[in-house]
């Protein structure tokens, strides 16, 4: 059994409760890539690891068959867990990870470091990148990303706090 708590694993949803008497489990996704509840998918638990044997859509969530789960029984003992899996890398795509955000270092346009990444904070506009000292940095701003390293941003003036 993986310790999900000791890795590079995403946090990718969280079995909520049981649905039905066959085992059958409402699963709340927290990414946007569906398939991590395809047939054969594996997600690591701190219980165990899960097989998806099925899955389909249910009122904003999913009802998923786990091979390890046979009866409502054992599905209410798996409630609230949560499910994590490896990050899906496909050279192709230009997808910014949160987990390759935090914890990296901001220089600006003039090479002025102004502290690491601490969250990434969802924004109708854009998506702010929190640093350590509260300043808000739009991604809209990043020019360039060494991730969990270093993030370039061409920002104008009076976005950062003044330093002391």
């Amino acid at each position: 059994m993986r310790d999900p708590d000791d890795s590079d694993l995403l946090e990718v949803g969280r079995i909520d409760r049981a649905h039905g008497v066959k085992g059958e489990v409402i699963v709340n996704l927290v990414t946007d890539r569906l398939e991590r509840l395809s047939s054969g998918s594996r997600l690591q638990t701190p219980q165990g690891d899960l097989t998806v044997v099925k899955s389909r859509p249910h009122q904003h969530r999913h009802l998923v068959y786990f091979e390890e789960i046979k009866s409502r029984e054992i599905a209410e003992n798996w409630r609230g867990t949560k499910l994590f899996a490896e990050p899906i890398t496909d050279p192709e795509d230009e997808t910014l990870w949160v987990h390759d955000l935090v914890g990296a270092e901001v220089l600006d346009q003039h090479g002025v470091s102004h502290g690491l990444v601490v969250a990434v904070v969802s924004n109708p506009a854009s998506d702010l990148l929190e640093l350590e000292n509260g300043d808000l940095v739009p991604l809209t701003f990043v020019v360039d990303i060494e991730p969990q390293r270093l993030i370039s941003v061409e920002a104008p003036e009076g976005l950062f706090k003044e330093k002391n």
